[in-house]
């Protein structure tokens, strides 16, 4: 046990030792907090960024003259000047559009918008939005309907969610659960790949330098293979530590020193709060490192089966189709439909779990699900462990010897 636990010590210092770790764990809070200071600053520059554009009116049918209604940075204004002579001087006028509605708009649609500087999309959907509105009330007025009485019984009804606790109910976000359960999901995905490649490039290198013959004189394999993942997943799990700490850290000061009314930070701050962060933090460093264990295993399988990293591409990919599987479906599927049948298999199954789960902890996953997902983690984990380390205790030591997936059995069923 003490050359396990000086192996992970060998591992984890040299790792955390590096000015990589150091900048990586650095430079995440700084991206965070450099994200909340552009919020701020295009809420409060807000009205500078959307200047107003001027369209000008050209209506052949009749029908929608002195109708468009202002908004913020649009001003409607009725052309008054023939057609060729609007055209020409909208090269004078950058900000100024043309709105050319001819006489056989409701039949052919061919309305046309002009200018010198292209629209964006939120002038052409509002001009699309407002001349829908008035060819239905032109319709309505014409079958014979009271649009102002319509106008004045329609409602604008907007939903409040909130969910219904033992304690009472509880203001719920449904969007900020899924960002963050989604957030969850694609941190676990590409840890498992950047940490579990640590594993596998350590276990090449060491096996290119012939480290590993001096190293297993000393130490049995599979205490080699358990210490190395074990050390680089306390590696990890500090720098998840300390982003976690270290966010919280700059939310805070953004709290402080970004704080405007304009700021729509302020409402991603407030939508934060609705969402169980002790849950998901406790859900999510379970899932990271167990889902880690288990893969990391399999990486460091890989390695001491290889003489290169250029060697390990067809054994990768049956190892991360699992993951890029689930991953597909989480952002398609899962999110939408996270009591479907295939949510419930993809978050039991290890090789999915980790990321799948992630996906459905914040729509109240049942208890008995996230209990057997979490215990066939565990048991997942220890047989992964079991199969790759049969593998790792023959491959570490063949040299020169192209592996295929028939040699990776044999070196499983190989008697000491």
């Amino acid at each position: 046990m003490n050359k396990v636990l000086l192996i992970i010590q060998r591992e984890y210092l040299s790792r955390v030792r590096k000015k990589a770790f150091v900048i990586t764990t650095l430079l995440v809070p700084t991206l965070i907090l450099a994200m909340y200071g552009i919020m701020y600053l295009v809420g409060k520059n807000n009205s500078e960024l959307t200047e107003t554009r001027t369209v000008r009116i050209v209506d052949e049918s009749g029908a929608y003259a002195k109708k468009f209604v202002d908004k913020k940075n649009i001003h409607f204004v009725d052309a008054n000047a023939p057609l060729a002579k609007e055209k020409s001087g909208l090269k004078s006028h950058a900000n100024d559009m043309l709105l050319i509605i001819p006489a056989d708009v409701i039949t052919k649609s061919n309305v046309q918008l002009l200018s010198a500087k292209k629209p964006n999309i939120m002038i052409n959907a509002e001009i699309e939005k407002q001349m829908n509105l008035i060819a239905t009330n032109n319709s309505m007025i014409e079958a014979g309907i009271d649009t102002a009485k319509l106008n004045h019984i329609r409602t604008n009804i907007s939903v409040s969610a909130k969910e219904l606790t033992d304690k009472g109910e509880s203001e719920s976000s449904i969007g900020a659960a899924y960002g963050a359960g989604v957030a969850g999901a694609i941190l676990i995905y590409m840890s498992l790949f950047i940490y579990g490649a640590q594993v596998m490039r350590g276990v090449i290198e060491e096996k290119t330098n012939r480290i590993i013959e001096v190293i297993v004189s000393s130490v049995k394999p599979f205490q080699l293979m358990l210490g190395k993942i074990i050390g680089v997943a306390l590696v990890s799990l500090t720098q998840f530590l300390l982003w976690i700490g270290l966010t919280v850290a700059v939310s805070y000061l953004a709290k402080e020193y970004f704080n405007s009314p304009q700021s729509p930070m302020l409402g991603i701050l407030a939508s934060l709060k609705t969402i169980p962060f002790g849950y998901m933090i406790v859900c999510f460093l379970f899932y990271f490192l167990s889902g880690f264990l288990l893969y990391s295993a399999l990486f460091a399988a890989v390695g001491s089966a290889v003489d290169s990293e250029t060697e390990t591409q067809q054994f990768m990919f049956p190892i991360t189709m699992p993951l890029l599987f689930t991953y597909i479906l989480s952002v398609s599927f899962l999110a939408q439909a996270p009591d479907s049948s295939l949510a419930f298999w993809l978050s039991v199954v290890p090789f999915t779990a980790p990321v799948a789960m992630m996906v459905r902890l914040p729509f109240d996953v049942p208890g008995w699900q996230l209990a057997l997902s979490m215990s066939l983690m565990v048991i997942g984990f220890l047989f992964t462990t079991w199969v790759a380390s049969r593998i790792y205790r023959v491959g570490i030591l063949m040299y020169g010897k192209k592996a295929s997936y028939g040699e990776l059995v044999k070196w499983f069923f190989y008697k000491e």
